[in-house]
């Protein structure tokens, strides 16, 4: 049997990776596309001509729409069998995720039940406690939610006031609090809540059951989008949990808490992908049947510019997605072969590529943002009625960019997750900045130009990571401790490392293709790989040069200017031409086609 190849999170931007050694979605099993079929025919059928239903909350159509995902076997496919499920991998489980977050009020509901409603008893529970609940939540008998936000905290989660105490008989444990935020928290039959046992520092973990006394619901939240998703406060009073439903061991909540957020954030990147898709392929529909001028918008540049970018941004983030996802799967097959649990496995795998993870949310819920602005623009005054899709997509996407962290903790996260294994020495970050810094020494090294496929790709993304390992390694030289105060610095150095995984894993995947393919067969996907790095070498020179202005000054500035410039060189590209070709292949298509 073939040894599974894995790599540690972090190692892109240290070591070079392999076309052959990535997974890309053109390369899904049948079984694969017999479940992502599943999904869609279910959307089609069940969800998408009750979006206006859902949307005004009709009383039991979510967890009617959720009862029936369940008969299907969709609230289980990564539960294990032995607990009712269908027990798919990661590619897979991101895969029907992806399909499944086509529309943005169920895709919440579901993403919040099968994600962060389910797994922390996958991953946590006592035998007992799995036996007990993960086949009534994978048939869908039982729905899930997670309640960790507070009113006094959201981000900094483990300071949230909630309480615990044993009771007089040590029988059960009694809390007293409130959470805001809960998705399905109206619906839910278990809920995992995380609360401090007395005078603990760190939060502990409950499994709560709908029936146990002391609960009681807020009003359901008016939202700017995802209207269709139960949003409310709940409150615990005297509220009493038998001791056996403590959730893994006490003051592990918080450790809980973040190592399901790693899943969740992406598994977010899978499900706004999913929509994305669906926004583009609305805008396509649209323009080649709207006429101005006498002709269909679609024939304009500037229409043929916005569909070529939509999709662009999309093939590029979903390229990372499921290059994460795969090293995340072969990973944790890797750590059973060592003998770990397969809950303890998953819950490893997924933390090891954590800064990967925030990296995907952040990409991915910004992509969306743009598709769908841009997708109202399509549409114009129809763009902004509720008669037309593109409005409900408009306001649905922009919770992606709060929910699992805001963006600008995840941003600081990336960097953070990175310098931490760097100084563990679980990554050579420092070493390999170091050897940066000592290049800008010396004379470049031209040698022969090479005229081969994406040659100028290849050669760009070492220098992007040169950037980032320049950038990150004479922060944390000048700042030591006080960098966590360097916000601003601290997210020009996330996006610039966000630019360089996202590049590296298009270039690769499309390499990948070519040499399946062939080249002819693979243009447009060729040409979305050059106009994504045409733009990329300006952002992370602007990104590299605004940190290293703040960082740097007098010579070592001058020095660090000069060799970014270097790094970021792109000997130009006619990108309207490139971007023609990309929506012409889309229009032709009449939907996102890659």
């Amino acid at each position: 049997m073939e040894k599974i190849k894995t790599v540690k999170g972090g190692q892109f931007l240290v070591k070079e990776t392999m076309p052959q050694d990535i997974f890309i979605p053109e390369e899904i099993s049948e079984e694969q596309k017999m479940i992502m079929d599943t999904c869609r025919d279910f959307q089609e059928k069940e969800i998408f001509p009750m979006q206006d239903r859902i949307d005004e909350q009709e009383e039991g159509l979510m967890t009617d729409l959720l009862d029936k995902a369940g008969e299907l076997g969709l609230l289980g496919i990564a539960i294990p069998e032995e607990y009712g499920g269908f027990g798919q991998d990661m590619n897979t489980s991101m895969l029907s995720t992806e399909v499944m977050g086509t529309y943005s009020s169920f895709a919440v509901a579901y993403a919040a039940h099968v994600g962060i409603g389910t797994l922390p008893i996958l991953y946590y529970g006592t035998q007992e406690q799995k036996e007990k609940y993960l086949p009534m939540l994978a048939s869908g008998e039982y729905k899930g939610a997670y309640c960790l936000t507070e009113p006094g905290s959201g981000s900094d989660a483990n300071s949230g006031k909630s309480k615990v105490k044993l009771s007089d008989d040590g029988s059960k444990y009694i809390l007293n609090g409130q959470k805001m935020w809960i998705t399905n928290g109206g619906f839910a039959d278990i809920y995992t809540v995380f609360a401090k046992i007395d005078d603990d520092k760190n939060l502990s973990a409950f499994i709560i059951e709908k029936s146990f006394p002391g609960i009681s619901l807020g009003q359901e939240e008016k939202k700017m989008g995802i209207k269709g998703s139960s949003t409310c406060m709940m409150f615990f009073e005297d509220c009493e949990i038998p001791v056996e439903n403590l959730l893994g061991e006490r003051g592990e909540g918080f450790k809980i808490a973040l190592n399901i957020l790693n899943n969740g954030r992406i598994k977010l990147a899978a499900a706004v992908l999913g929509a994305g898709k669906k926004v583009i392929s609305n805008s396509i529909n649209y323009a080649n049947e709207r006429i101005q001028f006498g002709t269909e918008i679609a024939n304009f540049g500037a229409i043929q510019y916005k569909i070529a970018e939509q999709a662009t941004r999309t093939y590029a983030i979903e390229s990372a997605i499921y290059r994460c996802s795969n090293d995340i799967q072969n990973t944790k097959h890797h750590l059973i072969e060592e003998g770990m649990s397969k809950e303890q496995a998953s819950v490893q795998a997924q933390k090891e590529f954590a800064a990967e993870a925030a990296i995907l949310k952040v990409a991915a819920s910004e992509v969306l943002d743009y598709v769908v602005d841009e997708g109202v623009q399509i549409y114009g005054g129809m763009g902004y009625s509720a008669e037309a899709p593109m409005e409900r997509a408009y306001r649905d996407a922009r919770i992606n960019r709060i929910f699992e962290g805001t963006n600008e903790i995840n941003r600081m996260l990336v960097v953070d997750y990175l310098l931490r294994k760097a100084f563990k020495n679980e990554l050579p970050l420092l070493a390999a900045s170091q050897a940066v810094a000592k290049e800008l020494m010396s004379i470049p090294d031209f040698g022969e130009e090479d005229t081969s496929l994406l040659a100028a790709e290849s050669k760009l993304v070492e220098g992007f990571k040169k950037c980032a390992l320049l950038i990150a390694g004479a922060a944390a030289q000048k700042f030591m401790q006080k960098l966590s105060k360097e916000q601003e610095i601290l997210m020009n150095i996330s996006d610039i490392i966000t630019d360089c995984y996202q590049a590296e894993s298009l270039l690769l995947r499309v390499k990948k293709l070519v040499e399946t393919k062939g080249e002819e067969a693979c243009k447009e996907q060729i040409a979305i790989c050059k106009v994504f790095f045409y733009d990329a070498a300006d952002r992370i020179h602007k990104n590299a040069k605004d940190a290293t202005n703040s960082i740097s000054s007098g010579d070592e500035l001058r020095m660090m200017l000069l060799g970014l410039k270097r790094f970021t060189k792109h000997s130009g590209l006619n990108s309207k031409e490139e971007r023609r070709m990309i929506a012409k292949k889309l229009i032709e298509e009449n939907k996102y086609c890659f």
